[in-house]
């Protein structure tokens, strides 16, 4: 009886750590952005017919439940995406400009073109993700957009936090890549 009542507290206690466990994907309550603390807000599971392509999340400041109060909010924020099986640069990139695409007016787009391509090429440097990749998307206010594949950073860092908000808007849009994984990033029960 003791032995089980030990073993269920160590298994309580490692559980209280993660904010989070998507498809085996373990999301910490805080992370640290230079030198910000960062709150987890939610993370969810994005999948396409029935494959599951990655688990993300979503750190912030501090929490927000809304899209729109997530767009608002100025200072550093994370999207932190681990592959669950391999995708083509390509198929990376791809995804990604057409979500934005989805969210944004033709106008829109042609004053993030050449920020939007910027991005792209910086994805398409690294030919491949297997399972497992970590790709973080940040913002960091004094110098923009930073893209890093497994901790390396890609190209250089994008200026704008238009072009970060337009890069949220893929998941939190009014056309998002997936309805329940808005709500999921918004921390709003599944």
């Amino acid at each position: 009886m003791n032995k089980l009542l030990v073993t269920l507290l160590f298994c309580i206690a490692g559980l209280a750590h993660a904010a989070a466990d998507i498809a085996g994907v373990k999301y910490e309550d805080k992370t640290k952005l230079d030198a910000a603390e960062l709150q987890f807000n939610g993370a969810g599971l994005r999948s396409k017919l029935f494959l599951k392509v990655y688990a993300i999340g979503l750190y912030l400041p501090e929490k927000k439940t809304a899209a729109a109060d997530v767009l608002a909010l100025s200072g550093p924020k994370r999207l932190h995406i681990v592959t669950l099986r391999e995708l083509t640069a390509e198929q990376f990139a791809d995804a990604l400009v057409g979500g934005i695409r989805k969210n944004h007016t033709d106008a829109e787009m042609a004053a993030l073109k050449d920020r939007i391509e910027e991005f792209r090429l910086a994805i398409l440097s690294v030919k491949t993700t297997a399972k497992g990749t970590l790709v973080t998307i940040d913002w960091l206010p004094e110098s923009g957009t930073r893209l890093s594949i497994d901790g390396k950073p890609q190209g250089k860092d994008i200026a704008g936090a238009d072009f970060y908000r337009a890069l949220l808007q893929i998941w939190l849009g009014q056309k998002p890549a997936q309805d329940d994984l808005k709500d999921a990033l918004l921390g709003k029960p599944q």
